[in-house]
């Protein structure tokens, strides 16, 4: 099982960023698929959450939106109109479904230890 996060980088403020997940080793649809990222000094909180079952989607700031490939097993995070706020580590993350409570307003229960974990791709908005 494998997660490989990519598309970080250095983006100006107001700029757009588009960030992939390379997914191997389980089946796409027993997965919620979540982005999520960590600032310097604060907790890891979650940017978005994606039901590979049934395209659920939790996703509360309007600037990112998510998508999968399937075919190409690989889930997008595609970030725009980004901010100074927005520099952080951006991690992906999978999880059983039967593990989340999720549809399009929360996305509960992502039990940190029991998910899978890329290593992060930092992004960094700065002009």
């Amino acid at each position: 099982v494998q997660l490989v996060e990519s598309g970080g980088g250095l983006v100006q403020p107001g700029g757009s960023l588009k960030l992939s997940c390379l997914v191997s080793g389980f089946r796409f649809d027993d997965y919620v698929f979540g982005w999520f990222r960590q600032a310097p000094g604060k907790e890891r909180e979650a940017v978005t959450c994606f039901s590979g079952n049934d395209g659920t989607t939790y996703a509360p700031d309007p600037r990112f939106t998510v998508r999968s490939d399937a075919a190409a097993n690989t889930v997008y995070l595609q970030m725009k109109n980004l901010e100074p706020e927005d520099t952080a580590v951006y991690f992906c993350s999978a999880i059983s479904y039967i593990l989340v409570d999720l549809d399009e307003s929360r996305c509960d229960g992502w039990n940190e230890a029991m998910a899978y974990w890329g290593k992060g791709t930092p992004v960094t908005v700065s002009s």
